[in-house]
């Protein structure tokens, strides 16, 4: 048995935290607690320290190394867990100054990842951002069977454990690359397949454990998994729901970021992100209870530009309100007249309704006002109208046949236009069709 196999048992955890500036950050050490915790550890001791610059050899320094491997024995330590990355080099190191394992950021958020995820698609996606990570930190733990020089004895297998390790782990990934690749695939027929029914797509971002996920269930009536913790769901789920003036539209309920991302994940959440990337809308997600809200929206737009979703229109939907005494729900418009931000709580409900208006109005503002002349013949198409939520008034003509108001963009227009069968019947008013003046002026009088 390895000496630093895993416990069956929560294993105890040392948390160390180095400081390269003048000021400790003492949200990135309650954050890195969080961390800590949301992979089932339990945290006996957090040490933090401040250096210029890491040591080469063991980034904290021998004398730090040493107090730390003190309180390791002193603490019955399974675990030593660094809020930063180190090298191959130093992991190795540390591990034989401190007697226990030795792990960084990044593992530590690929093995939360490993035990959130649930779905097929979610476990290739770890799995891989895993084996990305681990191909560039690979051990010479088999020296004994490396011998290539000749003689008595000393003859070897002719390729070291080393290097087969490493062509099982490339091998591995090409075949997780080629099975999400097909997801790639499934995921964008499923996007055709939405714009060829003319959804809107509405997707969830923001930082991790801001309530994304209980925004999601308040909106589409759900019952997504929630919890107070980092990276509580991993897989998307999307849903419909009906807004104003456009309905229905696709909610998606997306991973979420966190500062330091390690870049192997955001590379194998790109099937994911493409979701993000494709949206019609971004509600990002922010905490208004957390004081270093502003640092991490920085982090999450970071995050966004990354993936090629920076010009998405983006609502900022500030939630926890409820943690804030004498905030109320609310709607905060830019000096253009539009929606610049959303005050709500998604545990109360509070404020949603005024985010489902906050949508139609943000999706609906790329969409021409339309007056059509719908003869009776085109029932079906009247009904096609009405059905995604685009009809905003209506009136009976004399003569049969309908009236509408229609509110759609261009770029669903032709679409629809083209499925209709009854397009022969359906025409839009010109300035000139003198039958429908007083029609429309009796509408327009009606709207106000």
């Amino acid at each position: 048995m390895c000496p630093f196999d895993r416990a069956e048992v929560a294993e105890r955890a040392l948390l160390v935290h180095v400081d390269f500036s003048q000021a400790t950050d003492a949200s990135s050490i309650g954050e890195f607690v969080e961390l800590a915790q949301s992979a089932d550890v339990q945290v006996s001791e957090v040490v933090t320290a401040r250096r210029i610059a890491p040591d080469p050899k063991l980034f904290i320094g021998s004398g730090k190394a040493a107090e730390v491997a003190e309180l390791c024995r002193s603490h019955s330590v399974d675990v030593v867990l660094f809020n930063h990355d180190l090298s191959p080099t130093q992991e190795r190191n540390l591990e034989q100054v401190l007697g226990c394992r030795v792990v960084n950021r990044s593992r530590l958020i690929l093995d939360i990842f490993a035990q959130r995820a649930r779905s097929f698609e979610g476990k290739l996606q770890v799995e891989l951002a895993q084996l990305r990570h681990l191909s560039t930190r690979l051990i010479r733990g088999w020296t004994h069977l490396e011998r290539q020089k000749g003689g008595i004895g000393l003859r070897g297998p002719g390729e070291t454990q080393l290097e087969t390790d490493r062509r099982l782990i490339v091998r591995r990934i090409k075949q997780i690359n080629q099975r999400l690749a097909r997801v790639r695939r499934q995921r964008r027929q499923s996007a055709r397949f939405r714009r060829r029914a003319m959804l809107s797509t509405i997707s969830l971002v923001g930082y991790t454990n801001t309530g994304k996920s209980t925004l999601f269930n308040q909106l589409v009536n759900g019952n997504a998994y929630t919890a107070d913790q980092l990276f509580a769901t991993l897989d998307t789920t999307l849903r419909t729901v009906d807004v104003p003036g456009e309905h229905p539209v696709i909610v998606s309920d997306t991973v979420g970021f966190i500062r330091r991302l390690p870049p192997e994940l955001v590379d194998a959440f790109q099937a994911t992100l493409e979701e993000t990337r494709d949206s019609s809308l971004l509600l990002h997600v922010i905490d208004a209870h957390d004081e270093d809200r502003d640092e991490r929206k920085k982090d999450v737009e970071a995050v966004l530009n990354r993936i090629g979703a920076g010009d998405v229109p983006i609502l900022e939907v500030y939630n926890k309100i409820d943690l804030l005494p004498g905030h109320v729900a609310k709607l905060v418009r830019r000096k253009d007249g539009g929606v610049d931000r959303i005050w709500l709580s998604a545990l109360d409900g509070v404020g949603c309704r005024l985010l489902l208006d906050a949508i139609a109005e943000c999706v609906n503002q790329s969409k021409n006002r339309r007056w059509l002349i719908i003869e009776p013949q085109a029932g079906k198409f009247r009904a096609m109208l009405y059905e995604i939520g685009a009809v905003t008034d209506e009136l009976d003509l004399a003569a049969g046949g309908w009236l509408v108001e229609a509110m759609v963009s261009e770029a669903r227009w032709q679409p629809f236009l083209r499925m209709s069968e009854a397009i022969s019947h359906v025409r839009e008013v010109t300035a000139g069709d003198s039958l429908c003046q007083f029609d429309v002026a009796t509408l327009e009088k009606d709207t106000a």
